[in-house]
C-alpha cells in the first residue's frame, strides 16, 4: 500500500466528488447519536451532491434504538440497523460497510470526539487517493488508552507492513467499490487492521491527514478495557494466520504478495522461547 502524509490547502474548499455513506456505530449513545446525526445533516450537504447516514445500533441498552427511528421516519437519508445483540465495533463497522450503497463510504464514531465539519481537511484527497485516513493530531483519551494503541500499532506494522500513524482514528474515507469487496471476518477494532492489510495487498493508494480530535462530553468509552485489550491480542494473531491464504480479488488495483517479515520475526522469538524452556528442562534433569 503506497502511503504519503498530507494537510489540507488552507482556504480551498473541495466537494466529493461523488456520493458518500457515512457509517455511525452506535452503542448506548442515547447522548450522542441524535447530535451526531444532526451535525451531518447539515454539513454533508456542503460537500456531496448525495449521501445516506447508516447509524448502526449495536444491540444498545439504552434509547439509541428508538431515537434512530425516529430520525429515520423524520429524514429517509438516515438509514438505521439494529443488531439484536451487541457484536462489537467491528461487527457495526462490517454491517454499515455491506450496508452502504455511494460511491465514496466513510466511517466515524458516535461518540462526538469527531465532528463531520472536519471532513473538509480530508475532501480535497478522495478523488486522488484510494483510502484517506484521518489521524488523530492530539488524542483526547486516558494515557493508558494511548499507550495500547502505540503498541498495537507497532505489532501491526511488524506483522502486516501496515505504516499507518493513527490505525484506529475512525475517520477515514474509503472508495466504496474496494470497501465492499473485502470479505471482513475480524471483531472490535481490529477491523482497522484486517481492513488495512487487506487494502494493502490489494495496492490500494493511501494518504493520511491530520485531524481534532475532541473530549468525550457523554458516555462511556470501552476501548481501554482489558477484555478488550485480551481480545484484540488474540485477534491478532488469528488475523495473522488468516493473511497466509488471503488471495486479492481480480479487481486490485495492484496486488502485493505477502509480507513475511511477520512470520520471520515470530519464528525467532518462537525459536529463542523453546531453547529457553529447553534449557531449563535440561537443567533440572
Amino acid at each position: 500500500m503506497s502511503s504519503a502524509t498530507a494537510s489540507a490547502p488552507s482556504g480551498i474548499f473541495a466537494p466529493i466528488p461523488g456520493t458518500l455513506s457515512l457509517v455511525l456505530p452506535a452503542f448506548n449513545e442515547e447522548a450522542n447519536i441524535e447530535i451526531v446525526v444532526g451535525r451531518a445533516l447539515e454539513i454533508l450537504p456542503e460537500f456531496t451532491s448525495g449521501f445516506e447516514i447508516i447509524v448502526v445500533n449495536d444491540g444498545s441498552r439504552d434509547a439509541t434504538a428508538e431515537i434512530i427511528d425516529r430520525l429515520a421516519r423524520a429524514d429517509c437519508r438516515v438509514r438505521p440497523v439494529h443488531h439484536r445483540i451487541n457484536e462489537g465495533y467491528g461487527g457495526a463497522i462490517k454491517s454499515g460497510f455491506r450496508t452502504s450503497t455511494c460511491e465514496y463510504v466513510m466511517f466515524m464514531d458516535a461518540d462526538r470526539q469527531f465532528d463531520i465539519a472536519d471532513i473538509r481537511l480530508l475532501s480535497p484527497f478522495v478523488p486522488l487517493f484510494d483510502i484517506v485516513a484521518g489521524f488523530r493530531m492530539e488524542r483526547s483519551d486516558p494515557i493508558i488508552r494511548r499507550i495500547n494503541a502505540e503498541v498495537f500499532n507497532i505489532a501491526v506494522r511488524i506483522l502486516f507492513d501496515v505504516h499507518i500513524r493513527d490505525l484506529d482514528c475512525a475517520f477515514k474515507i474509503f472508495r466504496g467499490d474496494l470497501i465492499r469487496s473485502l470479505e471482513l471476518t475480524s471483531a472490535g477494532a481490529l477491523l482497522n487492521a484486517e481492513t488495512q492489510a487487506k487494502l494493502r495487498r490489494q495496492g490500494a493508494t493511501l494518504v493520511q491527514v491530520g485531524v481534532p480530535h475532541y473530549p468525550r462530553v457523554a458516555g462511556q468509552a470501552t476501548g481501554g478495557n482489558i477484555k478488550v485489550i485480551l481480545r484484540a491480542m488474540y485477534g491478532t494473531i488469528v488475523l495473522w494466520l488468516r493473511m497466509h491464504r488471503y488471495a486479492p480479488p481480480s479487481s486490485a488495483p495492484a496486488p502485493r504478495p505477502y509480507y513475511p517479515l511477520g512470520d520471520a520475526l515470530i519464528g525467532s522469538v518462537s525459536a529463542v522461547g523453546l531453547a529457553t524452556i529447553d534449557r531449563l528442562l535440561r537443567r533440572r534433569r
